[in-house]
Protein backbone atom coordinates (compact mmCIF):
# COMPACT_ATOMS: atom_id res chain seq x y z
CA UNK A 1 0.00 0.00 0.00
CA UNK A 2 1.46 3.63 -0.95
CA UNK A 3 1.86 5.59 1.65
CA UNK A 4 -0.68 8.48 1.86
CA UNK A 5 1.08 12.51 1.49
CA UNK A 6 -1.30 15.41 2.49
CA UNK A 7 -1.73 18.15 0.50
CA UNK A 8 -0.76 21.13 1.95
CA UNK A 9 -0.05 24.24 0.98
CA UNK A 10 3.32 23.73 2.52
CA UNK A 11 6.28 23.90 0.76
CA UNK A 12 8.59 26.28 -1.82
CA UNK A 13 7.65 27.71 -4.67
CA UNK A 14 7.79 25.40 -7.94
CA UNK A 15 8.77 26.05 -11.61
CA UNK A 16 8.82 23.98 -14.28
CA UNK A 17 9.46 23.80 -17.77
CA UNK A 18 6.51 21.29 -19.08
CA UNK A 19 6.37 20.58 -22.72
CA UNK A 20 5.74 24.01 -24.62
CA UNK A 21 4.30 26.08 -21.24
CA UNK A 22 6.02 26.95 -18.01
CA UNK A 23 4.00 25.26 -15.00
CA UNK A 24 4.76 27.92 -11.84
CA UNK A 25 3.15 26.18 -8.45
CA UNK A 26 2.81 28.93 -5.18
CA UNK A 27 1.54 27.38 -2.04
CA UNK A 28 -2.31 28.76 -1.22
CA UNK A 29 -3.37 29.93 2.07
CA UNK A 30 -5.26 27.15 3.55
CA UNK A 31 -3.75 24.39 1.90
CA UNK A 32 -3.18 23.53 -1.91
CA UNK A 33 -1.28 24.87 -5.03
CA UNK A 34 -2.48 27.90 -7.49
CA UNK A 35 -0.63 26.78 -10.29
CA UNK A 36 -0.42 29.34 -13.13
CA UNK A 37 0.67 28.05 -16.64
CA UNK A 38 2.21 30.87 -18.85
CA UNK A 39 4.47 31.04 -22.04
CA UNK A 40 8.14 32.18 -22.46
CA UNK A 41 6.65 35.73 -23.24
CA UNK A 42 4.37 35.97 -20.45
CA UNK A 43 7.31 34.59 -18.34
CA UNK A 44 9.73 37.01 -19.21
CA UNK A 45 7.00 40.02 -18.95
CA UNK A 46 6.27 38.53 -15.73
CA UNK A 47 9.63 38.98 -14.71
CA UNK A 48 10.41 42.60 -15.09
CA UNK A 49 7.16 43.03 -13.23
CA UNK A 50 8.65 42.04 -10.89
CA UNK A 51 11.80 43.36 -11.00
CA UNK A 52 10.36 46.63 -10.93
CA UNK A 53 8.19 45.92 -7.98
CA UNK A 54 11.45 43.78 -5.57
CA UNK A 55 14.30 46.12 -6.94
Amino acid sequence: MAAMKPRTGDGPIEVAKESRVIAMRIPAEGGGRLVIEMNAAEATELLEALKAIVG
